[in-house]
């Protein structure tokens, strides 16, 4: 028997200024699946993807999580929810250790010292935990953003170019993280410039035009 979808979109309409960037758009993800949603420039794919979190609202359309509209949910939902913007948004004058706490703490709950160093050791920043941010690389400040991945309890991870500033290494991981967070009944909807494919999963594919 087929899983009920948790994320359903239903006639969903964006603008940006006067500028329609899409309008009829629907589609459900279901436990265990993985998206990405394609387009050219300036297609409205990472409005899409803020507006799934509920950061912008639609001009037209719904978005509905467990059967309900996003905008009936208060912070339960954003729990349920990891976003990752293209842009890392840690704080340059911290280290990884307390930029990783931090976002916890914003997401309300807190977050050991153990388990954070454990998550950006995963994550290929061993003996850089401790480090202020200004003097990591652009992939090593990708990986303290990604890191927030491993923390938390969300169910639906909504990522904006993740694989941004990443080597093949880290790229690799970044696959084998999704993986492992699909098969525990998680789901995935990402954009990006650059391959990614998960072992043993279909990805979907959402055009925007």
């Amino acid at each position: 028997m087929q899983q009920a979808p948790l994320l359903e979109v239903k006639d969903l309409a964006c603008e940006r200024g006067d500028h329609r960037l899409f309008s009829g758009l629907s589609f459900t993800l279901a436990p265990g699946e993985l998206m990405q949603v394609q387009g050219a420039n300036g297609s409205g794919k990472t409005t899409l993807l803020r507006t799934l979190c509920g950061f912008v609202q639609p001009v037209q359309g719904s978005v509905h999580w467990s059967g309900q509209d996003i905008g009936e949910w208060d912070d339960d939902f954003h729990a349920e929810m990891c976003y990752l913007g293209h842009l890392n948004a840690i704080k340059d004058e911290l280290s990884a250790l307390e930029n990783l706490q931090m976002s916890a703490g914003l997401a309300g709950y807190t977050l050991s010292d153990q388990q954070a160093v454990s998550a950006l050791r995963r994550m290929g920043l061993q003996r850089r935990e401790h480090l202020p941010v200004r003097v990591l690389s652009q992939g090593q400040r990708r990986r303290v953003a990604l890191s927030r991945l491993l923390v938390g309890d969300a169910h639906l991870w909504i990522l904006d170019e993740p694989l941004t500033a990443l080597d093949v290494g880290a790229v690799g991981l970044m696959q084998e993280l999704i993986g492992e967070h699909l098969s525990k009944g998680g789901m995935t909807i990402f954009t990006t410039h650059q391959p990614l494919q998960v072992a043993g999963v279909q990805t979907r594919q959402l055009m925007l035009s």
